[in-house]
């Protein structure tokens, strides 16, 4: 794939003398968005966290935008990845100033103005206007989910990785977070879940296999 934001080729991890992830590989195509399906404790996780440079695999490469990812290359790679997880610890304060905070970063002041955008994926994603001014810790897990994905949406970074991002949410709300992800063609994903309702509207959806190899683009 010429045009894969992410490439990731034969990686090995091993945690406790138990093999997770064996020659696995698998290319994010720029404006793709790829589901990695698996049941739990296989690894979707630990693949995440490889991408984020939060582990490191005994074999293999993960390069984003052609740039391999090593422990030089992280920090300034961390800034092309959002990341949402499947349990998201966003800190204290009201969601106003939770929202608000990672634009004190010199990295993101430049975004502040995206800020504005907040009422309208609040709307989108079937959250109140009002909770804008409640506390982070008065949120339930789904509202928690929700507004961990506006988060990393405001910071317009290229790739977003998704841990079971819908696994607290109802029906409804499901549907919202599905079809507002659907509406951003320009936005690579690669999410992990355990089955293909997780992202139901990706654009391919990939197995991860115990020493298995994922590569290309479904047809």
């Amino acid at each position: 794939m010429t045009d894969a934001i992410l490439q990731i080729s034969d990686l090995v991890v091993q945690l406790g003398g138990k093999h997770i992830l064996d020659s696995f590989s698998l290319e994010v195509g720029t404006g793709e968005q790829v589901l990695v399906t698996a049941p739990s404790g296989t690894g979707k996780s630990t693949l995440l966290r490889c991408v984020l440079g939060f582990l490191s695999p005994q074999s293999g490469t993960i390069a984003l935008q052609g740039k391999p990812i090593d422990e030089l290359s992280i920090w300034s790679l961390r800034l092309r990845m959002s990341y949402v997880a499947q349990e998201p610890v966003l800190g204290d304060g009201s969601v106003s100033e939770v929202l608000a905070r990672p634009f004190d970063y010199r990295a993101n002041r430049d975004l502040r103005q995206n800020l504005d955008r907040v009422p309208g994926l609040l709307t989108q994603l079937r959250l109140s206007q009002d909770i804008a001014d409640q506390q982070m810790d008065s949120l339930s897990g789904g509202e928690k989910q929700r507004i961990a994905l506006i988060a990393a949406l405001l910071l317009d970074r290229p790739l977003l990785l998704l841990d079971e991002i819908s696994a607290s949410l109802d029906k409804d709300s499901r549907e919202a977070v599905f079809t507002t992800l659907a509406a951003l063609p320009e936005q690579s994903i690669l999410a992990v879940g355990h089955h293909a309702d997780a992202l139901p509207k990706a654009d391919r959806i990939e197995p991860l296999p115990l020493g298995g190899v994922v590569s290309g683009r479904n047809e």
